[in-house]
C-alpha cells in the first residue's frame, strides 16, 4: 500500500464537468485557485455550453497553468449518465500515473481554502481511505445550513475525492443513475473506506426555490433498477419513499417505473457479480438499520 508524503508526493487530478454554469463556475474555480494545497491539476470539461461558461473558463486557463479545458459538443441528457460521460472524457485526456487522488467535482460548489490540504492529509494518514469528501451546505435566509439530502456518512456526487488505487479497483465511475452509490458499495466490498469529514463545509450554490430532494416516481423506479436492486429490495425502497411522501400512488408509480425497466431489459452498467455485492450490502443495511437485527 502506497503511503503518501503529503507535501511532496500527493497530486490531485480534479475533473469538473460543466454545462451552462455561468452563474456558478467562477466561484467554484476561484475557490480551487485559492486552495492552501497547490499540487493540483484542474480539467474543466465544457459540455456544449451555450452561455458565458467557456469565456469564464478561459479567463482562468489564461492566468493559471493549473487549469485546463476540454470542449465537447453538447451530450444528450440522460439522468445520472451525462455528467459521468463528461467526466470520463476529461479523464481520458490525462495520464493517471502522474496523479494520486482523482476528484470529480461539480461546477456549482464553493470549497473552503483548506479543503484539498485536509483531504490530502486524511489520505496520507489513513491508507485504507478510498473515498473522502465534505458536507454540502445551502443558503437559507442568509445563513448556510446543512443540506440534509443524504446521510452524513455518504460522500455526495459534487465533492468526490478518490485514492487512485481505489478508483481503478472499482472500475471508475459508471454512466448510470445511482453511480454515486454504486462506487461507495463497491469500494467498501473491496476493503476500502468511504469517509466524510464534517469539518469540511462545502457551499452548494442552488437555484433559489429549487428542492433537489423531491424526485418524481419515474426517477426512483429507474434509479432502483439501474442500481441493480432485486425486485424485493426495489419494492422495499419504493415503500420507504412512499412513506416520506405519504402517498400509496407514489409507491405504485415507482414500482411501475421499475417494472417497465425490467420489461424492456434495459442494460445495466454493473456486472452480475457487482449486482450481488450491491444487493448483499442493501440487505445488510436493511437488517442493521431498519429492522434493528
Amino acid at each position: 500500500m502506497k503511503i503518501f508524503n503529503t507535501f511532496f508526493e500527493v497530486k490531485f487530478l480534479i475533473i469538473i464537468p460543466a454545462h451552462n454554469e455561468e452563474s456558478n463556475i467562477r466561484s467554484t474555480l476561484h475557490s480551487l485557485q485559492h486552495q492552501s494545497y497547490k499540487e493540483i491539476k484542474i480539467v474543466i470539461v465544457n459540455d456544449g455550453s451555450t452561455d458565458q461558461t467557456p469565456d469564464i473558463i478561459q479567463q482562468f486557463t489564461k492566468q493559471d497553468s493549473c487549469f485546463e479545458t476540454i470542449n465537447l459538443e453538447k451530450s444528450v441528457h440522460q439522468p445520472g449518465s451525462k455528467v459521468v460521460s463528461a467526466f470520463k472524457k476529461g479523464l481520458a485526456t490525462q495520464r493517471l500515473e502522474e496523479f494520486d487522488i482523482i476528484c470529480k467535482f461539480d461546477a456549482d460548489v464553493i470549497f473552503p481554502s483548506d479543503y484539498l490540504e485536509t483531504i490530502a492529509n486524511a489520505f496520507t494518514n489513513n491508507p485504507k481511505y478510498g473515498l473522502i469528501g465534505g458536507l454540502l451546505y445551502v443558503e437559507n435566509n442568509g445563513e448556510w445550513i446543512y443540506e440534509g439530502n443524504s446521510n452524513k456518512k455518504h460522500v455526495r456526487g459534487p465533492v468526490k475525492a478518490y485514492r487512485k488505487e481505489c478508483f481503478i479497483q472499482i472500475g471508475g465511475l459508471r454512466e448510470t443513475l445511482g453511480w454515486d452509490n454504486i462506487d461507495s458499495i463497491l469500494l467498501e466490498n473491496l476493503g476500502w473506506k468511504e469517509v466524510v469529514l464534517p469539518e469540511l463545509q462545502v457551499k452548494l450554490i442552488k437555484i433559489k426555490g429549487a428542492d433537489y430532494t423531491i424526485r418524481p416516481a419515474e426517477y426512483y423506479g429507474k434509479y432502483f433498477y439501474f442500481l441493480g436492486l432485486s425486485r424485493s429490495l426495489a419494492y422495499i425502497a419504493s415503500a420507504k419513499e412512499a412513506v416520506k411522501s405519504k402517498s400509496i400512488s407514489f409507491f405504485l408509480n415507482i414500482v411501475r417505473s421499475y417494472e417497465n425497466c425490467r420489461l424492456e431489459k434495459l442494460q445495466l452498467k454493473v456486472t452480475k457479480d457487482e449486482q450481488k455485492v450491491i444487493n448483499h450490502q442493501r440487505w445488510k443495511m436493511l437488517r442493521n438499520k431498519w429492522l434493528k437485527m
